[in-house]
């Protein structure tokens, strides 16, 4: 029997043991707001543990407490769950939280069981961060919170000095690097910083160009990670790319800050606005 097979008889038989809440039941669980919350991915969990109290959080997921979770620290001693549909349903959860996981099919099979599930939107600038903000308090019956999160970006951003404009390049171990259409690109314009990479989305940090030119600042992520860290095959590894980082001065961003869209993004706004440079030699 292929998987999705077993998945819908998994369903079914749950609905009908009364393991979890028919549609019915699920609506009338949600018309304040939800109590029975899981979480399927690092990025849902950001929101969860941010504008949710503990007791209403039934389990995050098993990345809530990884180094690149900006909210790690609020995830400790909180169940953790697999980011599949089965082990999310036998908890009988009243809503899931999901940005990517469970997978392509779960939310079909959430919806069978009458269990909604709240998607964390996308976003590729502040504005969208802000919307989304708004839209996953809404979804979890916090919208106050909500609002005063991004009254707070709102503030901050306000706040930020006047710099002088300069080019940045951003870098990550992987070897790759961002142009506009991201929010790293946004972050640079924010912080009053010129892209040093001119062509739009995800692409390799550009060898050839950085041979005869430099950017006035360096910009790095994921260096304190312990993982996607450069390999033979990987741009990183090219005597010009690391030269940059031992070279020109450098920003270095925690990966936490970075690794998904939200109000976190303002503590790298913030560190680049404020050129916190430093030699971070040859990593």
């Amino acid at each position: 029997m292929e998987r999705s097979g077993i998945l819908s008889l998994f369903v079914s038989l749950l609905v009908g043991c009364g393991v979890v809440p028919s549609p019915k039941e699920a609506d009338a669980q949600t018309v304040d707001r939800p109590v029975r919350i899981v979480s399927l991915d690092f990025c849902a969990d950001q929101y969860v543990l941010k504008l949710v109290d503990r007791d209403r959080i039934l389990a995050v997921s098993p990345d809530a407490d990884a180094d690149f979770s900006y909210m790690r620290e609020s995830a400790t001693g909180l169940k953790t769950v697999r980011p599949v549909a089965e082990d999310a349903l036998v908890l009988k959860p009243d809503l899931v939280v999901s940005s990517y996981g469970g997978g392509p099919n779960a939310a079909h099979f959430f919806e069978r069981a009458g269990v909604p599930v709240l998607n964390v939107g996308w976003a590729n600038d502040l504005e969208s961060v802000k919307r989304v903000i708004l839209e996953m308090a809404d979804g979890l019956g916090e919208s106050e919170r909500g609002r005063h999160v991004v009254s707070e970006m709102n503030a901050r951003l306000l706040a930020l000095q006047e710099t002088e404009p300069e080019t940045a390049l951003y870098m990550t171990p992987a070897g790759v690097t961002t142009g506009s259409g991201s929010l790293v690109h946004e972050m640079l314009l924010a912080a009053n910083l010129e892209n040093f990479q001119t062509e739009p989305g995800w692409r390799s940090i550009p060898l050839e160009r950085l041979a005869y030119e430099q950017p006035d600042l360096v910009v790095t992520a994921f260096f304190d990670s312990k993982t996607n860290h450069p390999n033979a095959w990987s741009a990183m590894a090219h005597p010009i790319a690391r030269a940059q980082l031992r070279d020109r001065p450098t920003v270095s961003l925690n990966g936490a800050w970075t690794a998904c869209g939200g109000w976190f993004l303002m503590d790298a706004i913030e560190a680049l606005a404020q050129r916190q440079t430093s030699r971070v030699g040859n990593e």
